[in-house]
């Protein structure tokens, strides 16, 4: 049940169709809306997010985090699976994983991260929203990535406000399964950056498949989405 002294999140569904090509079902609306009220209620006593305000919740938590995914959503990724495995490295207060987890029902979602209280919070909300196709796991990724069950296990990898783009390939593809992507959410991006993450990428079993530049749609932020395929 929503709390009435919590503002409604914008379901902004033209928005939806018009940048993704895809929207919200009223079911998928309301986790959003619970996950909503759930954030802010963690923040009194977690330092979780400063996005506080509805629409730029939506914005920047919502919607920037599905963006990541959208060849996913459009069905231009087809990972011939009927679950797809994904890790979100460094989810902090669960973005982009929740989101995605409940905008991909098909998708099963580890959420990764070091910090155990954060962790904590994030399995009690995620079994108060009832999100049954997403997990936790506590630890640093690139200890987490050695491990025999999470190594070249996931079709996605992905990676949102953590590190420099070459650190967080080394994060991510280890945990890639061959064919599978890394998806790194940048601001901006330069060609400087690129070259150093083309630098660790043999190394690393992947090359640079594309990057995907694009506005915010309600304040017009610059993002770049990096998508390194796992060869």
């Amino acid at each position: 049940m929503n709390d009435p002294e919590i503002p409604m999140i914008p379901d902004r569904v033209s928005v939806w169709l018009e940048t993704l090509n895809w929207q919200p079902t009223a079911t998928q609306n309301q986790q959003f809306q619970s996950l909503y009220q759930a954030i802010l209620t963690g923040n009194q006593s977690l330092n979780l997010t400063r996005i506080t305000e509805p629409e730029a919740f939506w914005e920047k938590h919502l919607w920037d985090s599905l963006a990541g995914i959208a060849p996913l959503l459009t069905g231009e990724w087809d990972f011939q699976a009927s679950t797809i495995e994904v890790i979100d490295i460094g989810t902090g207060a669960g973005f982009p994983g929740l989101p995605v987890a409940i905008g991909f029902p098909k998708s099963s979602v580890m959420l990764l991260d070091s910090v155990r209280k954060k962790m904590v919070f994030l399995e009690s909300l995620i079994a108060d929203l009832e999100i049954k196709n997403s997990g936790v796991c506590v630890g640093r990724a690139e200890q987490v990535n050695q491990q025999l069950k999470f190594k070249n296990k996931y079709h996605l990898a992905l990676v949102r406000a953590v590190a420099a783009a070459p650190v967080c390939a080394k994060y991510a593809l280890p945990f890639c399964q061959k064919g599978g992507r890394a998806v790194l959410y940048r601001g901006r991006w330069t060609v400087e950056e690129e070259k150093e993450l083309n630098s660790v990428l043999k190394g690393l079993g992947g090359e640079i498949e594309s990057v995907r530049s694009f506005t915010t749609p309600l304040t017009q932020g610059a993002r770049n989405c990096i998508y390194l395929k796992k060869l």
